[in-house]
């Protein structure tokens, strides 16, 4: 496992954010200018569509160009300010048919929410953060990836001096696509590791 934290302040400044937003939205339902329900609306969005889109054209571009994918796993932070997205130290992990790769932040939250968007609940959670360094395969299984055994397990931990994105593996099928389709198959899920690309529509 990789990734080193310097000390406990950035979980501090981390749990002090997370209370002031927390009491702040609190204040905005009391005097009705908003409702629980569009504050999860608006966090899913972020979650699941406008924040990881940006990775996914990452991991697009590097399926398409083999350049491209060479510097971005030589130095990912370079690489993905070629594409106008920066402000983070990245380190960009490959799958292969070999091996997978999962990220982690075993200390708090670290996660490059520039490229993948909000970090989800579960990656911030205690059991997610032991787990996934204790026993990642029980952990894959449980988001429904099965692993076969020959395929070797890497555990990645972000920190506040680095973050780790997942290049997860090409779908077959998918020779034909242009860049923002393959862009389309690319989930923040397939990104920390949890998942894989989704295959394209009609390929099993």
């Amino acid at each position: 496992m990789s990734g080193n934290h310097a000390n406990g302040h950035h979980l501090e400044e981390e749990e002090h954010a997370s209370l002031r937003a927390r009491a702040l939205e609190s204040l905005l339902i009391e005097k009705g200018l908003t409702s629980s329900d569009m504050v999860d609306r608006v966090i899913s969005m972020y979650e699941q569509d406008i924040g990881p889109r940006n990775g996914a054209k990452v991991v697009a571009r590097a399926w398409v160009d083999p350049a491209f994918k060479a510097r971005l796993l030589a130095d990912g932070t370079a690489a993905i300010g070629e594409l106008g997205y920066g402000g983070v130290l990245l380190a960009v992990v490959e799958n292969t048919p070999t091996i997978h790769n999962l990220v982690v932040c075993t200390l708090c939250s670290c996660y490059p929410s520039g490229l993948l968007g909000l970090p989800p609940v579960w990656y911030k959670s205690f059991p997610y953060r032991s787990r996934a360094v204790i026993e990642p395969r029980a952990v894959l299984q449980e988001f429904g990836l099965e692993l076969d055994d020959s395929i070797e397990v890497r555990v990645w931990d972000s920190s506040s001096e680095l973050r780790y994105m997942v290049l997860p593996e090409r779908p077959a099928g998918t020779e034909g696509l242009s860049e923002d389709e393959l862009a389309d198959l690319v989930s923040r899920d397939s990104m920390i590791g949890v998942a894989k690309a989704n295959a394209p529509a009609g390929v099993s």
